[in-house]
């Protein structure tokens, strides 16, 4: 609940001072006293729009600070945590600035934060209605989350959460995969007839440089193989070393015979030269036969060489090259098969995730109608006391397409009434008047605020447009909200205000000081409260018959 509330210089209201209690606290004064200015400072604190024009003529700034005592069990404290927002105990301090050229800042404990976090946890915590409010429970885009809070079904929210991001995720991934094997398929017959290219030249790492030096070695092998054979014919030819070589030594020997001794040093030398010549040549014939080879070999040889290139010059990579990319078609391929797995699997895990999420909608939606018909049962029951016997409240659940489900569930839910027997049911800002609406809401409020989490409703005179019994039904309704959280309400209802705990009269006034109009608010005593009511019995001139009135209204 708000504990305390200091206001400066916003508006009319120079310096302002409130220190709250619990209960039913009552704050009344006459029509342009500066309520809603009231009612604006504390919106400021809970991150509403700021204007310059908010700020008090002649300062350059104005700034709201309100204290609040929150309960532990309080969801705002969840908040602070994931913000590491410091506090201590119970206790937040909410302060809104803002200065002449338009900015404002916010802080939360006294540590700054964005306005958007400010009006993150100051909604969290306080919660205005006006006549005129088309947020909360006016708005049917608020009305899911009200009910969901009645309803206090956290686990089914969040089982539907977490199946819903569970079957967003494997979409996403089935996605994914389907767009990678429609590129890959795109490829595919590309990818397979090179591979098979590749797999038939089956080229190996060095290869290609292997064969050039062969078909290099081939190519002039063939050129010096001629050129050998004419020097071997050159040696064994009639003519030739080995023949007169052979011939001579013969020679020498029928010579030595008739001058024995006399050669022999003469026939070594030519024996010698015999035999390593006759050496030689064999040494030549074995290389001319090592030269010869099967033309069809270099042909061969040259055919596969130019294969290897054309494929390499083909693919833009060296001719080693093609052996990592084989394997890589090889992978793309193994790739098209295991995407093609994965698309079968991923299609089986998301109708599998379709059908858990299904389910847990199913269980949300069976709670939210059982708890529809809970709430329009306890908000039926408090229209008699509100003199609407003829009005009907009624939660209307409205089941989305299956495409539109989401993390939320798979409805929409919409209050509407009906003021008479018979009428079609409506919004409640398009059917109900507005004493109507006034009490709708109420009874609202009082229901909801059986298990709502926020600690203090300002009300912005609710009972406008009713009075007598009326007046005073609300003012009984109010008191029993006011038992389960802190009540602030603006009325210019006497009935209503003498069901307060607490009194407080908001005044315009000329200052003392600089003769301003100045806003003030005041605590009444008993006396002074008295005083007011009577003057709200009564009107500008108050009467011994309405302060008689107003002692009976406060049960004096």
């Amino acid at each position: 609940m708000i504990v305390s509330l200091a206001i400066r210089d916003i508006v009319l209201i120079d310096r302002l001072q409130m220190d709250f209690e619990g209960g039913l606290c009552v704050l009344s004064g006459e029509t342009g006293a500066g309520k809603s200015i009231l009612l604006s400072g504390i919106g400021l604190a809970i991150g509403a729009r700021s204007e310059r024009e908010l700020i008090r003529h002649g300062c350059e700034q104005g700034s709201v600070t309100a204290e609040l005592e929150v309960s532990h069990d309080n969801t705002v404290w969840s908040i602070l945590d994931e913000q590491a927002i410091e506090y201590d105990g119970g206790q937040i301090i909410l302060r809104r600035v803002i200065t002449q050229d338009g900015r404002s800042k916010a802080f939360v404990n006294d540590q700054p934060v964005s306005v958007t976090l400010l009006r993150q946890i100051g909604e969290s915590l306080i919660e205005i209605h006006g006549q005129h409010d088309e947020r909360g429970l006016l708005n049917p885009s608020g009305h899911r989350a009200l009910l969901d809070e009645f309803g206090d079904y956290n686990d089914l929210i969040k089982s539907v959460e977490s199946e819903f991001h569970e079957l967003t995720v494997l979409k996403e991934a089935l996605e994914t995969e389907r767009e990678k094997l429609k590129i890959a398929k795109q490829d595919e017959e590309y990818i397979i007839h090179n591979l098979e290219e590749l797999d038939l030249l089956s080229p190996g790492i060095g290869e290609e440089q292997s064969l050039a030096t062969k078909r290099t070695q081939m190519m002039r092998g063939e050129a010096l193989s001629d050129g050998l054979s004419e020097l071997l014919e050159t040696l064994i030819n009639d003519k030739g070393v080995d023949v007169a070589l052979r011939s001579t030594l013969r020679k020498v020997g029928r010579m030595s015979d008739q001058v024995p001794g006399v050669l022999d040093g003469v026939a070594e030398s030519l024996d010698r030269a015999a035999m390593e010549t006759s050496e030689a040549i064999t040494a030549l014939e074995n290389v001319i036969r090592e030269l010869e080879f099967n033309p069809y070999d270099l042909e061969n040889t040259e055919e596969r060489l130019f294969a290897i290139r054309a494929a390499a010059r083909k693919h833009s990579c060296q001719p080693d090259g093609l052996v990592a990319l084989k394997e890589k078609f090889e992978q793309k391929l193994q790739n098209l098969k295991f995407s093609d797995e994965a698309v079968t699997r991923l299609t089986q895990e998301v109708e599998e995730a379709k059908v858990k999420f299904e389910q847990a909608v199913g269980r949300l939606s069976k709670a939210r109608k059982e708890t529809a018909l809970e709430i329009d049962k306890l908000v039926n029951n408090e229209l008699p006391a509100l003199k609407m016997e003829k009005a009907e409240f009624k939660t209307f659940i409205e089941p989305l397409e299956k495409e539109q489900w989401n993390g939320a569930g798979g409805e929409r839910v919409d209050f509407r009434v009906s003021t008479n027997p018979g009428a079609p049911f409506g919004g409640l800002i398009k059917i109900a008047s507005g004493g109507e609406l006034s009490r709708f809401i109420l009874a609202l409020k009082v229901v909801l605020a059986r298990k709502t989490s926020v600690s203090t409703l300002i009300f912005d005179e609710i009972d406008q447009g009713v009075g007598g019994a009326v007046a005073n039904a609300v003012g009984e309704r109010l008191a029993e909200l006011a038992q389960k959280a802190q009540i602030l309400v603006i009325t210019h209802s006497p009935q209503v205000a003498a069901r307060g705990t607490s009194h407080w009269l908001i005044n315009k006034a000329l200052s003392t000081e600089n003769g301003s109009v100045e806003t003030t608010v005041i605590p009444l005593g008993k006396e002074t409260r008295r005083e007011e009511i009577a003057r709200m019995l009564a009107g500008a001139k108050v009467t011994k018959e309405a302060r008689a009135a107003a002692d009976n209204l406060l049960e004096w």
